[in-house]
């Protein structure tokens, strides 16, 4: 099954698809913090602190996660404020570009992870799947994109004399 997700050239279709409305998801969201400019992640942080995921005995889920919340995202949420409604837009462009898919992806399943983990369920759990997808399929879920044009150019100039590469330029499998 991996192997049908990382070479096949209708896989790559498929996960073309899968990749545009992610990425139409996240650029989308993104869009909106940003044009708003009233975007203030303060009452979300501050949720997270009052009310943190329990689990069925009472105690936190995720104590690691509450106090990173607590000491250093609540006092830094200026910052916050600017990285996610960014962040959400880059992870957008880089999957409806396909260029640094990977990258974008795992940005993208990191922000859900986060989400999640202060109690927003939402559409996270299907985007996390979906994200795993094109996570396991590897360069072929840029393949009909901009990876297809930038991932060779980057092994054949800043990894030129790189002798730890799987392929060289000329063997690269078919695209």
């Amino acid at each position: 099954m991996m192997n049908l997700l990382r070479t096949n050239k209708y896989a790559s279709g498929l996960l073309l698809i899968i990749r545009v409305y992610l990425g139409y998801e996240w650029f989308i969201h993104g869009l909106e913090k940003v044009r708003g400019g009233a975007f203030d992640a303060t009452g979300f942080l501050n949720n997270i602190i009052a009310n943190p995921v329990k689990g069925p005995d009472g105690t936190a889920l995720y104590p690691i996660y509450n106090s990173f919340i607590e000491t250093i995202a609540l006092p830094n949420v200026g910052i916050i404020n600017i990285l996610i409604p960014w962040g959400e837009v880059l992870v957008g462009l880089g999957l409806l570009l396909g260029l640094f898919t990977t990258a974008a992806v795992v940005s993208g399943l990191l922000m859900n992870f986060l989400f999640v983990f202060g109690g927003t369920v939402s559409t996270n759990p299907a985007m996390i799947i979906l994200g795993f997808i094109i996570l396991a399929a590897g360069a072929n879920a840029g393949k009909l994109g901009g990876d297809y044009y930038l991932l060779p150019w980057i092994k054949g100039t800043i990894f030129k004399n790189n002798k730890h590469s799987r392929y060289s330029i000329d063997e690269q499998p078919a695209h």
